[in-house]
């Protein structure tokens, strides 16, 4: 990490990754000592195998004083696999662990940075960096790291076997050894970059697409259908190019890498069969035997098989380095400071919910847009919000919420104080009926749904439902009309046990019938004791409050009491 990234304190993707290592370190390190232990099997494997050929071609020896050396070949066959097993199996484990935290450590800070900070985000990148990009985290530390060790040790282990043999061989090997790692560095150049593209590239492809999808019908109706296929075929023809061009670099690099070991093979091979022939007489080549002509041919490739495994995951350090400067930059959006879980906050006074003391809310590159503002809630007020469009109704309930942090004043809650949030367009998932009130109260059980439906006025829909609640919705709600949409998120409004309710135009788009049932279980909510906050126009919502804060562009918003309800 750099001074500048110390001094800033902000991620990089070098130090995330090696932050995101550290948990695992012990599976990490077993995994580099499993395949320690398999390439000091191998060398053994091939001292017996060069030994088996030596004695019978050379020695002449019988069946039966080679059955040992074939014993101990077998035996080093079958404990190399049992260390191969062991080091993917570990390496594996810390990947699979690596990944799982790097979730809930964004699913965490998604939800410190709240759905306001999250507006500038799609929702199909983000679900493209929760999936996509964790998932090419696994290349990097299930297979690159432990190869990253094992690709000094293994070799350092066979050098010293060759040098043992024969050590002119040896610095052949040595000196043919810096040329991967040299091109594996100038690759790594550009695989890095062009899979930080590719990324980017699946990212805006996810988006496009969804938005395409959410957008058939009005796309149909303005007969658009055709250029949006068009655009969509683009973006994809696009990401498909990106792809092969990464790939193409993989390969090429491969391909390098390849020829480079096979002439330092080579070159070795040449050394041991003119040395056996007698045509070299310098250095130790004179004393080369078939025993250790050919161990030192069979250790050569060994020599260099840690070092083309590194060069061949070399494109998974890349694809994680790309994918962890898409996460990064997400995780270095720091949340509002009025949002952080956890943070001590002044109590109110006695049986207050929330109170607020002259609170603003700032937006950037749109200055003030609420305040200040007072405002005190208790269990069972029912407060509506009032005011022209654009006045900051909204962000008078993102404030309560906590999902915006104010620019100046004091808020002091309840610790602990469970909140509800409803609108004219509540969110409803994919999934069954049960699934979209389970997002309220997890724990809920059937009987407990089914009288939070009744309460909404769904219950008459629920028995004429042959799946019941299993019945399936689709992606926002598809299959329910608009009113029954609002009753559903009533119905997890009652689940949830909430104190405090905050309503954000929930009549809007209502028939009557549907306005009237949402107005009753408003008002049993309060008779609940619950607090209700309303942000509305609607004069049958004003009636059913019993207070008003009326608020006023650039002016101090007044509180008064609803002489109806008083």
């Amino acid at each position: 990490m750099g001074a500048n990234d110390a001094a800033s304190g902000e991620l990089t993707a070098r130090r995330y990754l090696t932050d995101l290592a550290a948990g695992e370190r012990r599976r990490l390190r077993l995994a580099v000592l499993a395949g320690t232990a398999a390439g000091l099997l191998t060398i053994a494997q091939l001292v017996l195998l060069a030994r088996f050929i030596s004695r019978l071609v050379v020695d002449g020896a019988s069946s039966g004083e080679l059955v040992p050396l074939l014993a101990g070949l077998l035996a080093m066959l079958a404990l190399r696999a049992l260390a191969l097993y062991l080091q993917e199996t570990l390496a594996q484990a810390a990947s699979l662990g690596i990944r799982q935290r790097a979730r809930r450590a964004l699913l965490d800070h998604l939800a410190r940075l709240g759905p306001v900070r999250l507006t500038s985000r799609h929702s199909a990148s983000l679900a493209s960096q929760l999936v996509e990009q964790v998932e090419a985290l696994d290349g990097y530390f299930a297979r690159f790291q432990p190869q990253l060790w094992l690709a000094v040790l293994v070799p350092l282990a066979v050098l010293l076997a060759a040098l043992w043999l024969d050590w002119l061989a040896a610095i052949f090997l040595l000196a043919s050894a810096p040329l991967i790692p040299l091109f594996m560095a100038l690759v790594g150049m550009g695989a890095e970059r062009l899979n930080r593209e590719q990324f980017a590239a699946v990212t805006r492809l996810s988006g496009h697409f969804i938005d395409r999808v959410r957008g058939i019908t009005t796309l149909q109706l303005f007969g658009r259908t055709a250029q949006a296929t068009r655009e969509v075929h683009a973006a994809a023809d696009d990401y498909r190019q990106r792809s092969m061009r990464t790939l193409r670099l993989a390969f090429l690099s491969s391909a390098v890498l390849e020829f480079f070991a096979s002439v330092a093979i080579a070159v070795v091979a040449i050394y041991v069969g003119f040395g056996l022939l007698g045509y070299i007489e310098y250095g130790p080549a004179e004393e080369l035997t078939l025993f250790s002509g050919l161990l030192v041919l069979l250790l050569a490739p060994e020599f260099f098989q840690p070092l083309r495994s590194l060069s061949q995951h070399y494109h998974d350090r890349a694809a994680a380095l790309g994918a962890a400067e898409g996460l990064v930059a997400l995780l270095n959006e720091a949340p509002d400071a009025g949002r952080l879980p956890g943070m001590a906050v002044p109590a109110p006074a006695r049986d207050v919910l929330v109170e607020l003391e002259a609170v603003s809310v700032d937006y950037p590159g749109r200055g003030r847009v609420l305040g200040p503002v007072d405002l005190t809630l208790a269990a069972g007020d029912v407060v509506a919000v009032t005011g022209p469009s654009g006045v900051g109704k909204s962000s008078l309930l993102q404030l309560l919420a906590g999902f915006v942090a104010p620019a100046s004043g004091c808020i002091r809650r309840v610790e602990g104080l469970r909140l509800a949030w409803m609108d004219q367009r509540p969110l409803l998932i994919q999934g069954s009926l049960a699934d979209n009130l389970r997002l309220a109260a997890p724990d809920a059980g059937e009987t407990e749904m089914r009288g939070a439906l009744a309460r909404a006025g769904l219950g008459e829909l629920l028995a004429m439902l042959p799946l019941g609640l299993e019945t399936r919705l689709g992606e926002r709600g598809v299959g329910l009309s608009g009113g029954q949409a609002q009753r559903l998120a009533l119905a997890r409004v009652f689940l949830s046990r909430a104190s405090l309710v905050l309503l954000d135009e929930p009549t809007a788009s209502l028939d009557a019938e549907t306005e009237g049932h949402l107005l009753e279980a408003l008002q049993g909510l309060a008779e609940e004791g619950r607090a209700l906050v309303i942000a509305t126009h609607h004069p049958a919502l004003m009636a059913l409050s019993r207070r008003r804060l009326s608020l006023e562009a650039q002016a101090t918003p007044q509180e008064e009491r609803d002489d109806a309800s008083a």
